[in-house]
């Protein structure tokens, strides 16, 4: 590798190890900042999960779908002197999901509450409608409730969420703190489609609605506040955020493959590449599942960072399939989902380890999100939930993966031509080979418990210089709790910097400190 700017200069370096969502933004941060930035990943484009496969139809999306939490990303831009419009085509979906349960039933979801309720009250009656009224406002409270002393915060604490949550009695019972999401479903409906359906969103963050806690019922209000499809598929996300990182100075290397991160009395000096490459650093941040670090697989100095992700339970895997091909069969929309008739045997399977004969189907039509269904072959994700290997009894099997796919969506009456080919799907193998040491989870470690949430790790870690960012770091999995992590592992960098600059010793005792050719060049 030729020696680069990052490499000449005599400003405090920063390596970003993975080009994810988190990573990008936060080179990309602290790029604006004034920092010397050098992004480094294995893959050879940026984007992490937020990744494509190649079709027929062109480029379609193999992880997330969708822009959520929009707020989230415009701060994100704003922060970098543009806007997010300026860079992206954003399509807001008024329609968040079709529905499609086996008796026959269907359902729409708005971004509209009354919309819905009437939607819900056509299929289920006038008292799941209000009921429904209940759960949004429930969710409502819950979002607002904490979303700042959480999502928003970097270090949250016990003590403090304690205090948040005594200081607004109201929260207690709208988290009900000793229910999972499942009892409190079966709390708030009758009807056990609605159950069901509302239990599926604790998978957006890799649980099961049986066994996470009912705080989680907050992820309904960030879908329903709003879903937005890009033009192109979410990894032009991904490259609008790098372009604004190299506008602002930042280096990018991919096909890079760190194979050791090297610390010295306790802190970082710099990283070893697969190939042999030594490149200095003052600080790194580490945009990866925490537990590659726990594990050694980046060496053992850097083994003592984040030791809880080590044996801490997973969080769902998945079986993903992304391909182009002609549908026939039901109306779809953009987001679609196909339920099975037991939802509570789907999920007491994979925590055996086991596959699902007949799993739920979330079924992305990627080309009508952004306008009219195309006449020859469109883009489609087809996502079955799965376990993680650390869980997994068997290896997870193509061909029967692609009969069981096939075959479920087939009672609907969905049919694709072709089918997809062996190439089209990642298991959670595969999912493993692509970011080590994952076991396979889409979403770090299990989002199960009730203080679940607080033992993440955060930015900032036992090793000086070394930081975390991304879905396994606090505050979590998805986009955009990703895109947090990084401003809030850019801020810790950023402050620890600027206190390590105020504390550099003086001259003479009592004196003043005078800048040096390296401390001149200093942001």
């Amino acid at each position: 590798m030729r020696r680069s700017a990052f490499e000449r200069t005599a400003r405090s370096r920063t390596l970003v190890v993975g080009a994810g969502i988190a990573g990008l933004a936060a080179s990309a941060r602290l790029a604006h900042a004034g920092q010397a930035v050098l992004v480094l990943d294995r893959h050879g484009g940026p984007g992490g999960r937020m990744r494509t496969l190649p079709s027929a139809a062109g480029p379609v999306d193999a992880g997330p779908t969708v822009l959520t939490m929009r707020p989230v990303f415009d701060a994100l831009f704003q922060d970098l002197g543009t806007r997010l419009e300026d860079h992206v085509m954003l399509v807001r979906q008024p329609c968040l999901a079709r529905h499609f349960w086996p008796d026959g039933s269907t359902l729409d979801l708005f971004d509209s509450e009354a919309e819905s309720a009437r939607a819900i009250q056509s299929m289920a009656g006038a008292k799941a409608a209000r009921q429904f009224r209940a759960f949004s406002q429930r969710a409502r409270r819950l979002f607002d409730g904490f979303d700042a002393p959480m999502m928003q915060a970097p270090t949250p604490s016990l003590p403090r969420l304690v205090g948040h949550v005594a200081a607004r009695p109201r929260l207690i019972g709208a988290m009900a703190p000793l229910a999972t999401l499942d009892q409190l479903l079966s709390r708030s409906f009758d009807d056990p489609r609605l159950r069901q359906l509302f239990g599926r969103y604790a998978t957006y963050v890799g649980g099961a609605p049986d066994r996470v806690p009912g705080l989680l019922a907050l992820i309904w209000h960030a879908e329903a506040s709003g879903v937005w499809a890009v033009q192109g598929g979410m990894h032009q996300l991904a490259r609008a955020v790098e372009g604004l990182a190299r506008d602002r100075g930042a280096a990018f290397h991919y096909d890079a493959d760190v194979a050791e991160v090297i610390v010295k009395d306790n802190s970082v000096i710099g990283v070893l590449l697969a190939d042999g490459t030594r490149l200095h650093a003052d600080t790194i941040l580490f945009n990866g599942d925490p537990r590659a670090l726990a594990t050694g697989r980046l060496g053992a100095a850097a083994g003592r960072v984040a030791p809880r992700t080590r044996n801490a339970p997973r969080s769902l895997s998945a079986e993903v399939w992304a391909f182009a091909a002609t549908p026939s069969g039901p109306d779809l929309s953009f987001h679609n989902v196909f339920f099975r008739s037991d939802a509570g045997g789907e999920f007491d399977a994979i925590a055996r380890g086991r596959a699902v004969a007949d799993p739920t189907l979330y079924v992305c039509a990627q080309d009508r999100g952004t306008g009219p269904p195309p006449t020859g072959p469109e883009r489609f994700e087809i996502i079955a939930n799965a376990a993680p290997l650390t869980t997994a009894t068997t290896p997870q099997e193509t061909d029967r993966c692609q009969t069981r796919t096939l075959q479920t969506l087939a009672r609907f009456g969905l049919t694709f031509d072709p089918v997809p080919e062996r190439q089209a799907l990642t298991t959670p193998e595969g999912f493993e080979t692509l970011f080590p040491a994952t076991a396979g989870s889409l979403y770090g470690q299990s989002p199960e418990g009730l203080t679940a949430a607080l033992s993440r790790p955060t930015a900032r870690t036992s090793v000086k210089g070394l930081y975390l960012a991304g879905g396994g770091t606090h505050p979590g999995a998805g986009v955009p709790m990703a895109t947090l992590s990084a401003r809030h592992a850019a801020e810790a960098i950023l402050a620890d910097r600027i206190s390590t600059l105020r504390s550099r010793p003086t001259a003479m005792p009592g004196g003043m400190s005078t800048g040096s050719a390296k401390t001149a060049n200093d942001p």
